[in-house]
């Protein structure tokens, strides 16, 4: 049975190198670190999200009544999977795994749609059951970080019908062209964002949902009160500003150019699947196994494939880096695909990682 509640951070220990979780690294930035040192120091009140709701609409150009605070992404999965009483879910799968879980954990019936390796991992909305009431993709996906087109995406939603998009990734992606956050006009859509992969928070626990007003108002009777920390709260309303969706952006457009290097760097053997357009690549190896425990042995942790539903231990999901730490990586993974000695790890030099 496949593990729905294993994640990347499974995959860490002390001293190896973090290919497993998808958060950029070097963050939160020093701006941001203020900003919830100060909101910190602010918390002995109970908190106060309407600054936060505020900006969440306005960054998004919707009506406060079609945004909720969450406490991360993955509770609004649980808040929908309590407040909608769905007879027929499909879940798009290999996907994120909690949305399944939730629904599962709520006594929900699901149904698997997996999408297919020699397609691409693209979507066919065609290929999903008319009698679905609802329906749950991830755009960009994770595992495969495949973007989907938002016109693939909105020929789902129709009326008697809850469309998930889980855009917890959508930021990775120079201009956001397939998000559909800002539409209005699509029956029963749902779309999910989380500030933990872009800004560093995921300790934080942080993200909203944005959704017909009703919708919205269904989920929120789920949640307990102060249901958003006070620094969580500080920090949508940081990072929904022009100034830092502008830095986003730029981000944005950084991790392309590190993906690439990655890709480049890849050994023969190694299989990219998909066209990866997020913050991670979704590989596959012969032997797939041996090669992840002989990565950790020489000092890298990456996220095993064998937990996403369609996927399997010859599947490995990586995090873009810089590139002199996607070289090094690269390198190990070409000696263990070799069955040659590995050299020890080192840490990249301030060269190799510019």
């Amino acid at each position: 049975m496949t593990d729905l509640r294993h994640h990347g951070d499974a995959e860490l220990a002390p001293g190896l190198v973090d290919l497993a979780v998808n958060v950029r690294a070097g963050t939160p930035p020093a701006w941001l670190r203020t900003v919830l040192h100060e909101a910190v120091d602010a918390s002995a009140g109970y908190p106060d999200p309407r600054a936060a709701h505020a900006a969440v609409a306005a960054a998004h150009g919707r009506d406060p009544a079609e945004v909720l605070l969450t406490a991360g992404a993955a509770e609004a999965f649980t808040l929908l999977a309590r407040a909608v009483p769905a007879r027929h879910g499909v879940v798009v799968h290999p996907s994120f795994t909690e949305p399944e879980a939730a629904l599962r954990a709520a006594g929900r019936p699901v149904t698997r749609l997996l999408l297919d390796a020699a397609d691409g991992y693209r979507l066919d909305p065609a290929a999903v059951p008319e009698d679905a009431d609802l329906v749950v993709i991830g755009n960009p996906t994770n595992p495969t970080s495949v973007l989907h087109p938002a016109g693939a995406l909105a020929a789902l939603a129709r009326p008697g019908r809850v469309l998930l998009v889980d855009e917890a990734f959508a930021d990775t992606v120079p201009g956001e062209p397939e998000s559909l956050a800002g539409r209005t006009d699509l029956p029963g859509l749902l779309v999910v964002r989380s500030l933990t992969k872009t800004w560093g928070l995921a300790g934080l626990r942080v993200g909203y949902a944005l959704g017909p007003a009703e919708l919205i108002a269904a989920l929120a009777e789920q949640q307990p009160h102060w249901p958003v920390s006070t620094p969580a709260l500080a920090a949508l309303e940081a990072c929904t500003s022009a100034t830092a969706r502008a830095e986003a952006a730029d981000a944005a457009v950084a991790l392309a150019g590190h993906r690439a290097a990655l890709l480049d760097a890849l050994p023969p053997g190694v299989e990219v699947l998909g066209q990866p357009c997020s913050s991670f690549v979704l590989l596959r190896v012969p032997d797939g196994e041996r090669v992840r425990s002989a990565l950790r042995e020489h000092g890298w942790a990456v996220r095993r494939g064998d937990t996403f539903p369609g996927l399997s231990t010859d599947h490995l999901r990586v995090a873009v880096r810089d590139p002199g730490t996607s070289r090094a990586f690269a390198a190990t993974l070409a000696e263990i695909l070799a069955g040659a000695p590995v050299p020890a790890p080192t840490a990249p030099t301030s060269e190799e990682t510019g």
